[in-house]
Order: structure tokens, then sequence, then C-alpha cells
């Protein structure tokens, strides 16, 4: 436990150092024996302008300050040795050759498609063989458009925009392509007894919690995001996954449901930051299919909307519970990422 605390310390000094030179840095678990690390983090810039939009339901803001790394960043967690939820092991790929620019005729990245893939569900897409879909466009009730701009296409297959991962086909993801999710980013203060903020003994900056799922697949903890449906718009993905993950609405009594969908809505109408839109570093990622999201921050900041229902896991999640927002917090793919920006915009602690 000793040894635990006095990682952490030297991890979060080492962390600060490296964000005030504007250098990025991975962390290496113990026991991991690759050259890669699946946690990953890279420094932002910030500045002060604030642009207001509008999405749907959301009444949304964003800030310069940016979540994406710089095109020179690579993706780490979608080379991870290892595909999540297989024994299928990647073709490794080293930094210099994730670019599809460099030439590389030795790679000979390893074919893989989930069998829950491979059975057609009503989420995913069939084999290229068998279909023709329209990549970067909005293709029937699919959004196969990227935030990353127009990919390119090889063999009728589009290719990752990030570079090379070591694995071809869709692993665990349903569609070619783009996968399209929106992460809500819930949070409170950290509140005393008697109501009063309680700051960090460090930073002395107010401590921010945010609702975490455990997952099932992984056992990570996550931001409760999912898959934004077939022509469903952003904002009602955002505020569905939130009440089935973190809420689990749908075993809700009728009577209590209405109450808990009220307190919901009024908080997701409420002017949300747009924390985040773009690729994912998603241990799930393929040459051939990837994850993008929408994040977007709700903030409870009286503490008597979401913050006083009592949350519940959904199907997805194993445990669901309040977390102190903090930089020595493991989280899962870049959601880490995610609640720096979060933390920062709300000039709480980090």
């Amino acid at each position: 436990m000793v040894h635990f605390l006095l990682r952490r310390h030297w991890i979060g000094r080492i962390r600060l150092a490296l964000t005030l030179l504007g250098l990025p840095f991975t962390v290496c678990s113990p026991g991991l024996k690759s050259t890669l690390s699946c946690s990953s983090s890279y420094p932002f810039r910030t500045s002060q302008t604030i642009r207001p939009i509008t999405s749907g339901l959301c009444n949304l803001y964003t800030t310069s300050v940016r979540t994406m790394p710089s095109s020179a960043a690579l993706h780490v967690k979608s080379r991870c040795p290892q595909y999540p939820g297989s024994k299928v092991k990647r073709f490794p790929v080293p930094d210099e050759k994730v670019d599809w620019s460099q030439n590389w005729p030795q790679y000979n990245a390893v074919g893989h498609t989930d069998p829950s893939v491979v059975k057609k569900p009503a989420w995913a897409d069939p084999e290229i063989s068998s279909f023709s879909p329209q990549f970067n466009a909005v293709d029937g009730g699919v959004d196969r458009t990227s935030f990353e701009g127009n990919y390119k296409t090889e063999k009728g297959k589009p290719l990752n925009p990030r570079g090379r991962t070591g694995v071809t086909g869709r692993g665990l993801l349903g569609r070619w392509g783009p996968n399209h999710a929106a992460d809500p980013i819930v949070t409170r203060w950290k509140v005393d007894a008697k109501g009063a903020k309680m700051n960090h003994p460090v930073s002395k900056r107010p401590i921010l919690q945010f609702v975490s799922i455990k997952r099932k697949d992984c056992g990570e903890w996550a931001i409760p995001g999912g898959m934004v449906d077939p022509g469903e718009q952003v904002s009602l993905t955002l505020q569905r996954e939130f009440s089935e993950e973190a809420l689990n609405s749908l075993t809700l009594p009728p009577a209590e449901r209405v109450k808990v969908h009220e307190r919901i809505t009024k908080l997701f109408k409420s002017q949300g930051f747009q924390v985040y839109k773009g690729y994912v570093d998603d241990p799930r990622n393929t040459d051939n299919a990837w994850m993008e999201t929408v994040a977007v921050n709700f903030h409870d900041e009286s503490g008597n909307s979401v913050s006083e229902l009592p949350l519940q896991a959904g199907d997805d999640a194993g445990q669901v519970k309040w977390v102190d927002v903090d930089s020595t917090f493991p989280l899962y793919a870049s959601h880490s990422r995610f609640l720096e920006l979060v933390a920062k915009e709300r000039k709480a602690h980090w």
C-alpha cells in the first residue's frame, strides 16, 4: 500500500513536470511487458476564447482548449499487444510506421472480427463483400462521416485516419469506418457535511466529482457513454446513456422513472460544456474501424439536481459511483483527457 501511494506521488510530479514542458507522457502499469502502454496522456493548450453553440436538446458551449493531441501524436491504446476480449495478438507497429504514408511492404496485420459482430446483430454492418457502404457520407441512417475529415479507403475498406493498428477487420466494433459514441460527463462539487466546497490539500483548488461506471468487459472505470443509434441526435444519446448506465432507469417503476426523467432532462437542457469531439484512442480500434465521440460536461452546480438521485448500475456497468476528479485515477480509453479539460474549465483540482 505504501509503495502504491509513493508511486502515485511520483507519477503526479512527473506528469506535472512534463505538462509544464509541453511534452507527451505515458504511464506503464506494473507487469506490462510491452514497449507500448495502454494508458496515455498528452498535455493541452488553453486560452480564453469561448464560443456558444446549440445541438438539439443541448445548449452547449466550447472553448479553444483542445483535448485533441497534435497531428504528430500517435494512438497508443489502439496498438495494445493483445486485442481486447480475444487471444488475438496485434502485428507490432512501431511509432515510425504508424502513419499510412510510411512505405512498409512487410506490414502483415492480423485479421479479426469478433464472433458477436459476425453474427450480424442490428447494430453491426455486414461484410464489405455483401454490401456497398457510402463512406465519408451519411449512408441511410448510418453516419459514416468522420470528425477527422475525409478518410481514405483501400480495396473497398476504410483506413483508420490515425494510422496502422496491427489488426484489420472490425474487431468488436459494428461499423466499418467511424463508430460514433457520446460521453456524458456529469459533475458536482465535493462538499463537506455543511455543504461547503472541499479544496485539495496540495492544489488548493475545489474538488470536482463525476459519475463513473466500472465496465463489465474490462473492469476499468469510465464515463457512462454509449453508441449513437442510427438517426439519433447526439443530445438524446447523452441523456439516454446516462439514464440507462448510471441510474438503471429501465428497471425503475413508472412513477419513479418519470421523476428521474424530469430531473435528468432539466440538467441536460442546461448549458453543457462540449469537452471533445473527435477520434478516440480506444483498444477496440482496428485499421478499418475506429471509435469517435462527442464528450459533453453537464455540471450540477448547486448539488440539488442529479446529485440527489440514487446511482444504480445498468446492464453494461458492474458498479457506479461518484469519483473525485484527479489525475492519478486511471480511466478507460481517452477519458482521463476529457476529465482534465473539465477540471481546467471549472478551475478545479486535477
